[in-house]
């Protein structure tokens, strides 16, 4: 993969945590996760151990807080849903702002939101700090099935020419005096997605047949990487480990 298909989300620095292998950071990612999922609904003081170590690695990797803040909208679709379980929920109700909520909505509200959120950031610290074609490379080594492999490849590869296709086509609409005010012109809309499907589909028959020809035989030939070493699986493990030993602290104070 070209590196002009890289620089949108991975942020260029010479760190520890960039310099750190990516099947390492991956594991590390995934255990976190289970951790912070894995965490009983009655502790709360776990969060605040997640989000400090994410910090901790945030201020490592050289990540600017605006710039997390900014990636996170992709949660927004999460935390709108968050917002409407307390009103949805049934149970004992109280007044929030004059809004009568559910005291079980609330809860779990908080709680998908902590979890959410320290997923998203997790995730957004690791495409900061990884190219894609490092992902790829980290996911080879971890053996992950080589059809899933390519997939992912071409995604990486395709996503931009897909983007700019359908840029091509806004402009052509709206040269011709088109503009999306209303619910009526959703056929249009409509009928530039189905042509947008039909371009993607026979560009992809097109690079079908270029790879045929060059000697493609189902397998992309194997992405070259440096081993990692125990010293990167131990620097990599301080993030879950913080976060697998919170919860198990959490689990063993509900159970006593």
């Amino acid at each position: 993969m070209s590196g002009g298909h890289t620089h949108q989300l991975y942020v260029e620095h010479e760190t520890l945590v960039h310099r750190l292998p990516p099947q390492c950071k991956l594991i590390a990612v995934l255990t976190f996760v289970i951790a912070v999922v894995s965490t009983p609904r009655s502790a709360v003081w776990p969060y605040a151990v997640y989000a400090g170590a994410l910090a901790a690695v945030a201020v490592l990797a050289r990540i600017p807080a605006p710039l997390i803040l900014r990636r996170m909208v992709v949660e927004v679709p999460f935390v709108v849903f968050a917002l409407l379980l307390p009103v949805i929920s049934r149970g004992p109700r109280v007044d929030v702002l004059g809004v009568s909520m559910s005291e079980s909505g609330l809860a779990a509200a908080g709680i998908l939101l902590a979890k959410g959120t320290l997923g998203v950031v997790a995730s957004i610290l690791l495409a900061a700090t990884t190219r894609p074609r490092d992902l790829l490379l980290g996911l080879q080594h971890l053996r992950m099935p080589q059809l899933l492999v390519q997939i992912m490849t071409f995604m990486f590869r395709y996503v931009e020419v897909v983007l700019a296709e359908m840029g091509r086509m806004r402009v052509a609409r709206e040269s011709r005096g088109f503009r999306a005010r209303n619910l009526g012109q959703l056929r249009v809309l409509a009928h530039s997605a189905g042509a947008l499907f039909i371009r993607c589909f026979e560009r992809g028959e097109r690079v079908h047949l270029a790879m045929l020809s060059r000697g493609y035989s189902g397998r992309l030939p194997t992405l070259d990487g440096a081993q990692a070493r125990s010293t990167d699986w131990a620097v990599a493990a301080c993030l879950p480990a913080a976060a697998v030993l919170a919860s198990a602290a959490a689990w063993f104070a509900v159970g006593r």
